[in-house]
């Protein structure tokens, strides 16, 4: 019994796939957990409330009050309640509603009133899982910090075969175990992660830079925090920092400044993930003054920047394990395993400006993971947050490796 003592809630929308909510609760209750239920009013048509009572062994909760017993169902009391909230199946509706902050039932003023992570497994027709819109949403509540269960591929309730089908509870089941197992997985493992670009300045008010959000570096710290490692997080003027206030933040403008910070956290720790958008170039000298407009040209002349990937890697010790990141135009898999080999890297994320969906700013990524026995991983375009678990898990696949 794999989650003794863990509280769930369980939401169930309006869904044709409604009926595997009674086999995830008896899955859930026969591992141990205890589980209280929330139906919308819609869901009740496709499963009846006394269905999942019964398994669940705990009164189905759909209405704010209930006037046969005078009870008041709190949505806050439940949103302390839980350890993890799950809402199988999710309609295209409920997740439309979760995305913009709509709280017009139970199910989701507890999901806005949740303290503890949220779990969303969406259902429907295929056209309406691929639409644009229920896409944005997806990505929208992934962003917030939700886990996203992708819907699966296979027969629709419309005929239809394609991706829309939530996912099988016995496949949910394992999501929950592993994501309480991995609240410890990096348990005393100290980690350093680079992120956002950096600022070479011309002059007090102009600066070489680039386009990164810092997004990518965030849901990384994020997840290693979430999976109990200490996160060291050194960033340049991102957009996006961490939410996770176990964090330590470092905050640097330029290379030099983020090249010595990295310096003096790398021999503390066991992983750095190196995935700042570092410039190559600085110029020679910067202008005390601003450079006013003048009728000739101006050149600027502009020396390399010291590789803090490449440093790192020169003396990365045994029990160490340096993540790299490479963004290419051309030759993307050639360019990202020849990089691995000359920076020493133990794990090299391939990001590729010819995929859709990939990039700087963007919520979205889709990466290939190369490592060190040439194994090429690809995956497809998922949320940044989504993207950030999948580099962890492999990251975490990794540490057996580690010697000393």
């Amino acid at each position: 019994m794999k989650l003794v003592g863990k509280h769930i809630v369980l939401g169930v929308t309006g869904s044709i796939a409604a009926y595997k909510a009674a086999t995830l609760v008896r899955l859930l209750v026969k591992e141990g957990a205890e589980v209280k239920v929330i139906m919308t009013p819609l869901a009740k048509e496709f499963i009846t409330p006394l269905t999942l009572a019964t398994l669940s062994k705990n009164p189905i909760l759909v209405d704010f009050f209930n006037p046969e017993n005078g009870d008041w169902n709190s949505h806050v009391d439940l949103g302390l309640w839980a350890d993890l909230y799950i809402i199988a199946p999710a309609s295209a509706n409920t997740i439309a509603k979760m995305a913009n902050g709509v709280a017009d039932n139970l199910l989701l003023t507890t999901y806005l009133s949740a303290r503890c992570p949220v779990m969303v497994a969406p259902a429907m027709d295929l056209d309406m899982y691929a639409h644009p819109a229920t896409q944005k949403n997806i990505a929208t509540i992934a962003g917030y910090g939700n886990i996203i269960i992708e819907a699966a591929f296979g027969e629709l309730a419309s005929g239809l075969s394609g991706k829309g089908r939530m996912e099988e509870p016995e496949t949910v089941l394992r999501r929950v175990i592993d994501f309480f197992n991995s609240s410890n997985r990096f348990a005393n493992r100290k980690v350093l992660i680079t992120s956002g670009p950096t600022y070479e300045y011309i002059d007090p008010v102009r600066f070489i830079g680039n386009f990164s959000s810092g997004k990518m570096g965030a849901a990384l710290a994020d997840e290693f925090a979430k999976q109990g490692a200490q996160v060291t997080f050194i960033s340049g003027p991102a957009g996006v920092y961490p939410k996770d206030t176990s964090i330590t933040r470092i905050d640097v403008v330029s290379a030099s400044e983020m090249l010595e910070a990295a310096k003096n956290s790398f021999p503390s720790v066991d992983i750095a993930v190196m995935v700042a958008a570092v410039a190559d170039f600085t110029p020679e000298t910067v202008a005390d003054n601003k450079i006013k407009r003048e009728a000739d040209d101006l050149i600027l002349r502009l020396k390399p920047t010291v590789d803090i990937a490449a440093t790192l890697g020169k003396v990365k010790r045994n029990n160490q394990l340096l993540v790299g990141f490479a963004l290419e135009t051309a030759n993307e898999q050639v360019n990202a395993s020849e990089k691995l080999k000359r920076k020493n890297f133990d794990l090299i994320v391939l990001n590729s400006l010819n995929d859709k969906g990939a990039g700087f700013s963007g919520d979205t990524n889709k990466i290939t993971l190369i490592n060190t026995k040439g194994e090429i991983t690809p995956f497809e375009t998922k949320s940044k947050q989504q993207v950030a678990a999948d580099i962890v898990s492999a990251i975490f696949e990794m540490i057996g490796n580690l010697k000393g």
